[in-house]
């Protein structure tokens, strides 16, 4: 077994063009049964014993000094992936892949990979916003895979996308079901996260380009 084929045995490869296609096309991708269930099974394993042990840190909005906890707009806690586990190095390795075929495809120059975890207790969302802004930042892609089996259809919690040109106009609504993956361009794409009525369980992240100075590489977060 080659290690492309041992990637694909967690991953649907087979939706890697629609992927690309789609953030050509309209600066998102939305794909369902994306990665295999024994793998998101795993992660959410880990996350859920995160979440026992309270290792889990209640999230900030704004970054450096500008850093400040605002319950009233973001409500959830993460931990920072960190290669500890084999379901972490399964995942990380699946976006390095990833980003690759992004760079092969694209030229986007994308230089690294950053997640965490995100576990949102009910009644939590996060208002709408950028990731990143233009011409400020270095995240260039945002990506979330969700890790909730069977999510009921009222259970919210859902990732609403909105429209690069018209920002008020909702064009997608992510069912945050095990398995699904989303992405988009973190400073063009304007998204939110609808009140959930249960625990809601996911990993975020960012593909980066590397905007070092003097030789210095940007910090991660």
């Amino acid at each position: 077994m080659t290690p492309n084929d041992a990637h694909h045995a967690f991953w649907d490869s087979a939706q890697l063009s629609a992927l690309i296609d789609g953030l050509v096309e309209r600066g998102w991708y939305v794909g369902t049964r994306f990665l295999a269930p024994a793998l998101c099974r795993d992660l959410l394993e880990e996350l859920q014993l995160l979440h026992r042990q309270a290792a889990l840190q209640e999230a900030a909005i704004g970054r450096g000094d500008e850093r400040m906890l605002r319950r009233d707009i973001r409500g959830d806690a993460i931990h920072w992936l960190d290669r500890e586990s084999l379901a972490q190095r399964r995942y990380l390795a699946l976006m390095s892949e990833l980003q690759q075929q992004i760079n092969l495809a694209l030229y986007a120059g994308l230089f690294e990979f950053e997640a965490h975890f995100a576990h949102y207790p009910p009644g939590a969302f996060y208002r709408k916003h950028y990731d990143s802004f233009r011409g400020r930042a270095n995240r260039v892609i945002s990506t979330v895979l969700y890790l909730n089996p069977d999510w009921p259809a009222d259970g919210g919690g859902e990732m609403a996308l909105y429209d690069e040109h018209e920002p008020e106009r909702e064009v997608a609504r992510v069912h945050p079901e095990a398995g699904t993956f989303a992405c988009f361009l973190s400073d063009r794409i304007p998204h939110e996260v609808l009140p959930t009525r249960m625990p809601r369980v996911s990993i975020a992240g960012w593909f980066r380009r590397n905007a070092s100075l003097g030789g210095v590489i940007d910090p991660a977060r």
